[in-house]
C-alpha cells in the first residue's frame, strides 16, 4: 500500500520525504488556506520534492471553470493529479481530463455508488472519507470494503482506492489489510506509526544491558 501525505506544509513534507515513506501528497483548499501561501507556488514546490502523485484541488464548482482550473494545475508538473469533487460537473471534468491523460483524484466520496460512478468516469483515484463517516456513527472502513469488492468485480476499472480522512493508526492498518491502494495520512499520524511503548521499553532494556558489558562496536 502506498502512503500519501495529507498536508500543504512543505517543511513537514520534506521531513517525511527524508524518511523514505512518502509515495505522494494530497492537498485541498483547507490545507492550502492553512499554509497561508499561494496554491500554484505550493504545488510547484511540492512537485519538486516528490516524484509521486501530488493532488491539487480545483476551487470552482461549475464545469467550465473547473476545466480551466484543472488544466492550469495540471500544467504545473507531470505528477499533478487534479482533484475534483464528486458532483455531476466534477465527474464530467474527470472524464474530460482523464481522456487527455491527466491524473484525476475524485474526492468527497461517501458511498459505494459514488465510487462506481467515479470509476466509470475514468478517475485515477477515488477518495472515500472514512473519518467523517465515523464521526456520524458509521464505520467508515465498511465503505472501503464495499468499494474494493465492486472494483474487483470489474477488471476494466483502473481506479485506485485512496483512503482519506484518516484519523488513527487503526484506519491505516485496516486499509492495508483490506488491500486499499493508498492511504493519505496527516504527518502527525505517520510519526505515530513508528511508536509503540513496548518498542521503547525493549530498547531501554537492550541499552541498559549493553552498557553493563563495557563493550564498544566501533
Amino acid at each position: 500500500m502506498q502512503f500519501f501525505i495529507d498536508t500543504a506544509d512543505t517543511q513537514e513534507i520534506k521531513a517525511l520525504v527524508d524518511s523514505g515513506f512518502v509515495d505522494g501528497v494530497t492537498t485541498n483548499p483547507s490545507l492550502i488556506a492553512k499554509s497561508g501561501r499561494n496554491i500554484l507556488e505550493v504545488i510547484t514546490e511540492i512537485c519538486e520534492m516528490v516524484s509521486g502523485p501530488v493532488s491539487a484541488e480545483v476551487a470552482a464548482t461549475d464545469y467550465e471553470t473547473m476545466i480551466k482550473e484543472g488544466k492550469r494545475l495540471a500544467a504545473i508538473a507531470d505528477n499533478v493529479a487534479v482533484k475534483v469533487p464528486l458532483t455531476v460537473d466534477g465527474l464530467k471534468v474527470c472524464r474530460a481530463l482523464s481522456d487527455e491523460g491527466t491524473m484525476v483524484n475524485v474526492t468527497l466520496c461517501f458511498s459505494a455508488a459514488q465510487a462506481l460512478l467515479a470509476a466509470k468516469a475514468g478517475a485515477t483515484y477515488i477518495s472515500p472519507f472514512v473519518g467523517r463517516l465515523d464521526d456520524v456513527g458509521k464505520d467508515g472502513m465498511d465503505l472501503i470494503d464495499d468499494i474494493l469488492e465492486i472494483y474487483s468485480s470489474f477488471p476494466e476499472f483502473q481506479t485506485q482506492v485512496l483512503v482519506a480522512s484518516v484519523r488513527n493508526v487503526r484506519h491505516v492498518e485496516r486499509a492495508a489489510m483490506m488491500g486499499a491502494d493508498v492511504a493519505t495520512v496527516p504527518p502527525k499520524l505517520v510519526w505515530e506509526m513508528f511508536k509503540h511503548p513496548f518498542t521503547d521499553k525493549g530498547l531501554d532494556a537492550f541499552l541498559e544491558d549493553w552498557a553493563g558489558t563495557g563493550q564498544s562496536i566501533l
